[in-house]
């Protein structure tokens, strides 16, 4: 039986490979005649779908490396299907495990557009725990620990743009500014994990990490957040190799 032919159907099959492609090469992005080549179109042909999908939100061009990578609606996208795969289910006894260790609060985030989402949170045994972000409660990224692992996972075209669309909405956690946001966010990819204090919930501390996906391409982050005076630099370096493991743990149950 042969296929039946669908107007566009082949433009569509071009896109969802492009897509695939640079999803292979995340977070670093991939150029115009790699793109062409791996597509074999000419490409005039590989930059206009390229344009399409750019104009749609489903890509990002660095200005600077000329390279393409995921955009926003991608991320929207898969936040819509979480449900497909019962994201907030797989990663619940790992939560639970990590609070158990810690003895403090574990969180895991989610990217929605410009925002990041809290999935999930499981309190700890230790006697003063910190103020519970309501599961469901949206930040801007990066005001959050996890918001903050997601957006430093980025490409510096996606943070420059996310950071000018957050812009007016951060002087509510605790006098925070884009550029402020910035620094952190360059700090949190130097070091390789996010840690901010005393933002998205005052006295609060929290560090966190990316959860990948098998391309690479960051889907949610863990966290565990404590009191400030709980959470000093010792304490810090006591948990992330707990959190390493929880993100490792999340990442192989994701890809079963």
């Amino acid at each position: 039986m042969t296929t039946p032919h669908v107007p566009g159907a082949q433009t569509i099959t071009r896109a969802v490979r492009a897509l695939k492609l640079i999803a292979q090469h995340a977070p670093d992005g991939v150029r115009l005649t790699d793109l062409a080549a791996g597509l074999e179109l000419e490409q005039p042909t590989a930059h206009r779908l390229l344009q399409a999908l750019m104009s749609e939100g489903m890509l990002v061009r660095d200005g600077a490396s000329r390279r393409y990578t995921l955009g926003p609606l991608v991320f929207e996208l898969g936040l819509a299907s979480t449900h497909q795969f019962n994201l907030r289910d797989i990663c619940r006894p790992v939560l639970e495990a990590l609070a158990e260790r810690t003895g403090d609060t574990s969180f895991l985030f989610v990217r929605s557009g410009n925002d990041a989402v809290c999935l999930s949170r499981v309190q700890g045994s230790y006697p003063i725990q910190t103020p519970a972000v309501p599961v469901g409660s949206r930040q801007p990224l990066g005001v959050s620990a996890g918001g903050l692992a997601l957006l430093s996972c980025l490409s510096d075209a996606e943070v420059a743009r996310t950071l000018e669309a957050v812009a007016a909405r951060l002087s509510v956690y605790g006098e925070l500014d884009a550029e402020e946001l910035r620094k952190h966010c360059t700090r949190a990819q130097e070091q390789g994990f996010a840690y901010i204090a005393n933002k998205a919930v005052p006295g609060v501390s929290a560090v966190g990490l990316p959860i990948r996906s098998s391309t690479g391409t960051a889907i949610a982050a863990i966290t565990v957040a404590a009191t400030q005076a709980r959470m000093n630099e010792k304490r810090v370096k006591e948990i992330l190799p707990l959190l390493r493991d929880a993100a490792v743990e999340i990442t192989a149950l994701l890809r079963q």
